[in-house]
């Protein structure tokens, strides 16, 4: 939803003495950022817990898919949304950033975007969707990376605005 509706679901709450809501399930990962325009900052001023779906982009942010090259993964095939939302130069360029950032520290892309999650003032859990074992495990060891100023700053330096997603 648009911030603007998630304010006034928050105001009607209050007004009419009922349960707050305590989490937002949005989307938001290091290549589709537009919640930081107005929903995360509304958020964190109501104390409402940020859950991130997609932290992974439909699995864009794992480092399997390259620049220039038609991916031919029955997940692109099969899931129209990972391409329409994803897969454009600029987002490339973060997760060609994403890789060296990885390797640098010896860990896997989507550890990073979820460590980079992680850090992120107000997010709590990021909704992941692992599909096998060793994935999930793969995940769960985000939790141990730390990242540092210039780690945040090299990350998101990168991104440019996307068209906002999902408010039709």
């Amino acid at each position: 939803m648009w911030a603007w509706q998630f304010a006034k679901s928050l105001d009607m709450s209050d007004r009419l003495g009922l349960a707050r809501f305590e989490t937002m399930q949005n989307h938001y990962n290091l290549a589709y950022r537009e919640e930081e325009r107005e929903m995360i900052p509304l958020c964190r001023s109501e104390g409402v817990a940020i859950n991130p779906w997609s932290p992974l982009g439909r699995g864009f942010l794992t480092g399997r898919y390259r620049r220039g090259k038609r991916p031919k993964s029955i997940r692109y095939k099969k899931d129209h949304l990972l391409g329409d939302r994803y897969f454009r130069s600029e987002d490339f360029d973060v997760l060609e950033r994403l890789e060296e950032v990885a390797d640098e520290k010896g860990v896997r892309p989507a550890q990073i975007a979820i460590a980079w999650l992680l850090g992120k003032e107000g997010v709590v859990s990021p909704v992941i969707g692992p599909s096998r074992l060793e994935q999930l495990e793969e995940l769960a060891e985000s939790v141990d990376i730390r990242l540092d100023a210039d780690d945040f700053k090299r990350l998101e330096e990168p991104y440019r605005p996307h068209p906002v997603l999902g408010h039709e």
